[in-house]
């Protein structure tokens, strides 16, 4: 017989036939094994030994195994790394005559976006399965089965389809087929795991009959999705996906969340990255992002409202007042010590009732589900008073809930619930009666051993259990002769001898008897109240997001007592005004220096700014700063300035460093191109647009007439507020030329071959780059850097005797050479020193520096 016509390896085949996609964990006995091909991706992927089944077969199957009770540390890192795992458990209970082979089903597929246990997922991420069906409008659709959340849009076009899934980076994502041979949909999807799936899944008539079902309606009106089409497709999509593909009950599923993409601020994934709100640059984890510096939530729930908003700037100006008024009231320190206090005894109600509704909660899940709702009232008791908070407080706490659960749950409830320990006594006269025939039947147990050695004499005899024999009386070979002759022998061992007797045997019977019906009768009981309170989902999931909001704005207003932040002024104006502002990342970390704080205005008056100054002075930390405290200030946010006026922005666009494409054979030139293309086709009058380098990757002509146009376009067409950083100091001419253009750059003080990075933003272009200057610092060869200085020395020699006119981008008066205005550098060495900060010794070198000055 062949290794694979076996009756195991033919229910294993056919099971796996149902899941071609994923890896199969087939239970057997205390292990899941994996075989074929499932074995050596399992085996590779989680450094597991591989093995085989029938070795000496010609052709023998590859497998391997993991402990089920160690399952949860493989499923983990299998599905971070994308893969599906299907689960197959035994389903039969075999009686005294085992069957030929036990029977296994498949009961749940686990995958990126249906994690198998909410505790092995980020606790202040989201975890999002998406559904998308359409083509002009797009459905897309949003579900997080771990807290129930179920979102649905529709987007006109694709691009505004691709930005909405770089916002929320859903972990895994079904698709209709046509648009999984889309490569803008694939490349942004290019961190989840995808599913292509026929567009019967996507029916329209199906879809709404689908969500009724599981909302419990008659129609979706109630929730707001009348009008909505394709993005119901999507819905019902993903919820079917969920309920019959990986088999996971949806009862926590109550509402459904129609959104519009249109009301908040844009941010596309560029911007979002260079700005580092969710991941670093460099490395991994949150170190380092703006979320890391302004989460400061007690709760799971809180870490994920402030994602939210965090990725959805709000635009009107009345909304973001109300956030930061609630902010306002929390800047009091004792009041806000009292909210946060009693939120951190709040665990993830979200999860938690989740695990409830799902019939997956064991005690430990309800007690802290009933401990966290008896937190919330002392919440709502300090809220009371604070006008911001009087209108939204919650007037059901789920009070009854917490009560039945205090009173039915022991306080330190056993992990299992099959081994019974969870209910509290007085709760069930049965099985209060039970318990006591179970303790007391084991202390007469007890009991019999004390009688039995003072009646034989054999101090050491020992009453013992298994689970072969039962109870029996232990007695050494050295005192069998003592043995009374009416004892039973059981077994013989070594150096020992077991006894049963009839008066033990009744006892044990007795004993494991109500033992038994305990445990059954204790796990029926304790079902039945998981049930009672999964039905109370709803009103927990409401209180949930309540308590999320407050969280939220207790760490906003937290970050800003701390950090002396400041409430800006908002609306409608193009003002950005930003009075000693400070990058709220950069400042808190430890660095040689302090940081300094400068003055960023931009207004129909300056509404561009041409940024010079050399490389590491600090030009594209002054363009962040603008970005963060705009993205901090439209989620409500106070601002690290000593003064704020921000006029809302409808976009923000941040192009800045360098980076290219290999994989779609695009240089870095390619990608700056493009970025900036994407920003002069989407940007409006009310956008923020922070540029730097534009041009460079070619030929400096090339690259000036780029930066030039560029320049031209922003401040001529779009008229959005700019800072265009730049090394081409003949675009320090564009702000005589232009009416709302200014030049502003970043000081630097140079004593000797050495320069000083002031970091203050200052009026004026910059008069060089230091370029060779910042490569010594680099670490470059003396001898390259000598070379550079004495072929930089030549080529302005070479300009120097030049007479012709000075080159004239913008329209104006071309200036012979001679009448262009120079600039005095012992003046300008002068202007830069105070006396009142100078020791003899400094004084000495900055007279020795302006006798150098001077010869020149």
């Amino acid at each position: 017989m062949s290794s694979t016509d076996t009756p195991m390896m033919r229910q294993y085949l056919e099971l796996k036939g149902q899941v071609p996609d994923a890896l199969l964990f087939y239970r057997m006995g205390d292990f899941y094994e994996l075989f074929f091909e499932d074995a050596q991706t399992a085996a590779s992927a989680c450094e597991l030994t591989l093995t085989s089944r029938n070795s000496k077969d010609p052709d023998p199957i590859p497998m391997c195994g993991v402990p089920y009770h160690a399952v949860d540390g493989y499923l983990r890192k299998l599905v971070d790394g994308g893969y599906k795992v299907a689960i197959a458990e035994q389903v039969d209970t075999p009686g005294e005559e085992k069957p030929k082979i036990m029977k296994r089903e498949l009961v749940r597929v686990v995958s990126p976006g249906v994690p198998w246990d909410s505790d092995q997922i980020d606790a202040r991420e989201p975890c999002y399965l998406m559904g998308m069906f359409g083509s002009a409008p797009y459905g897309l659709a949003f579900l997080d089965v771990s807290t129930g959340e179920l979102r649905v849009t529709e987007a006109s076009t694709l691009d505004v389809a691709l930005r909405e899934i770089w916002r929320l980076q859903p972990k895994e994502a079904v698709l209709a087929e046509t648009l999984t041979q889309d490569d803008r949909v694939t490349e942004a999807l290019s961190r989840a795991s995808v599913t292509s799936l026929e567009d019967a899944w996507f029916d329209e008539e199906s879809a709404h009959r689908g969500l009724t079902e599981i909302l419990g309606t008659h129609d979706l009106t109630g929730f707001g999705g009348g009008g909505l089409t394709v993005g119901l497709s999507a819905a019902n999509a993903i919820v079917s996906y969920v309920r019959e593909t990986a088999r996971v009950s949806l009862e926590h599923i109550k509402s459904l969340r129609p959104y519009s993409v249109e009301g908040h601020m844009v941010i596309d994934h560029t911007t979002r990255t260079n700005l580092e709100i969710f991941r670093p640059l460099q490395g991994q984890g949150r170190k380092g992002t703006l979320i890391h510096l302004l989460d400061r939530t007690c709760t799971p729930m809180g870490g994920r409202c402030l994602r939210e908003w965090l990725s959805q700037p709000l635009v009107d100006p009345a909304h973001i007042y109300h956030r930061q008024d609630a902010v306002q009231s929390l800047l009091n320190g004792q009041l806000r010590g009292a909210v946060r206090d009693s939120l951190k005894q709040v665990a993830d109600l979200e999860r938690l009732g989740t695990k409830v509704a799902q019939g997956v909660a064991n005690a430990r899940d309800l007690l802290a589900l009933g401990r966290s709702l008896a937190a919330v009232p002392s919440v709502v008791d300090s809220l009371s008073t604070l006008t911001p908070f009087a209108a939204t407080l919650p007037t059901d706490l789920v009070e009854d809930v917490q009560a039945e659960i205090s009173s039915w749950i022991v306080e330190e409830p056993p992990v299992t619930t099959s081994d019974g320990g969870m209910i509290q006594r007085g709760m069930d006269a049965n099985l209060d009666e039970l318990i006591m025939l179970a303790t007391e039947g084991k202390s007469a147990i007890a009991a019999i051993e004390t009688r039995e050695r003072a009646a034989t004499g054999i101090t050491s005899l020992k009453v013992r259990h298994n689970k072969v024999f039962g109870y029996f009386l232990e007695v050494t070979q050295a005192n069998v002769s003592k043995v009374p002759s009416d004892w039973l022998r059981k077994q013989t061992l070594s150096n020992a001898e077991r006894y049963i007797t009839p008066e033990l045997k009744e006892f044990e019977e007795k004993v494991l008897g109500a033992d038994e019906k305990r445990k059954s009768l204790e796990y029926a009981l304790f079902c039945d109240l998981r049930e009672r309170v999964g039905c109370e989902i709803t009103r927990i999931q409401d209180l949930a997001r309540w308590i999320a909001t407050v969280d939220t704005f207790a760490s906003l207003a937290d970050l800003a007592d701390d950090r002396r932040y400041v409430r800006p002024v908002m609306d409608n104006s193009k003002t950005l005004s930003l009075i000693r502002c400070r990058h709220p990342v950069v400042e808190v970390m430890s660095l040689d220096e302090p940081f300094v704080p400068n003055d960023i205005v931009l207004d129909d008056d300056r509404r561009l700014v041409i940024l010079t100054g050399p490389n590491m002075a600090g030009k594209s930390t002054v363009m962040r700063t603008a970005a963060l405290c705009v993205l901090m200030a439209q989620i409500g946010g106070f601002v690290p300035a000593q003064a704020a006026t921000i006029g809302v922005c409808d976009r923000l666009f941040v192009r800045v460093g360098a980076s290219d494409d290999l994989a779609h054979g695009r240089s870095t030139f390619m990608v700056e191109m493009s970025e900036t293309a994407l920003i002069l086709n989407q940007a409006t009058g009310q956008s923020l647009v922070l540029l730097d380098e534009i041009g460079r990757g070619t030929s400096t002509l090339d690259g000036l007439s780029i930066a030039c146009a560029v320049a031209e376009t922003m401040h001529d067409r779009i008229q959005a507020r700019t800072i265009f950083a730049t090394h081409y100091h003949e675009l320090i001419g564009f702000a005589d030329e232009r009416a709302s253009a200014v030049n502003m750059h970043v000081g630097v003080r140079e004593w000797g071959e050495r320069i000083v990075f002031l970091r203050t933003l200052k009026p004026g272009g910059a008069s060089k780059s230091y370029g060779i200057q910042c490569a010594k610092l680099a670490g470059m060869p003396a001898t390259v850097v000598a070379r550079a200085s004495n072929l930089l020395r030549q080529l302005e020699a070479e300009r120097a005797q030049s007479k012709g006119p000075q080159l004239s981008l913008f329209g104006g008066e071309v200036l012979p050479e001679e009448e262009v205005p120079t600039i005095d550098p012992v003046r300008e060495a002068l202007a830069e020193v105070r006396p009142d900060e100078l020791s003899p010794r400094d004084a000495l070198a900055v007279i020795y520096r302006l006798k150098e000055l001077e010869g020149r």
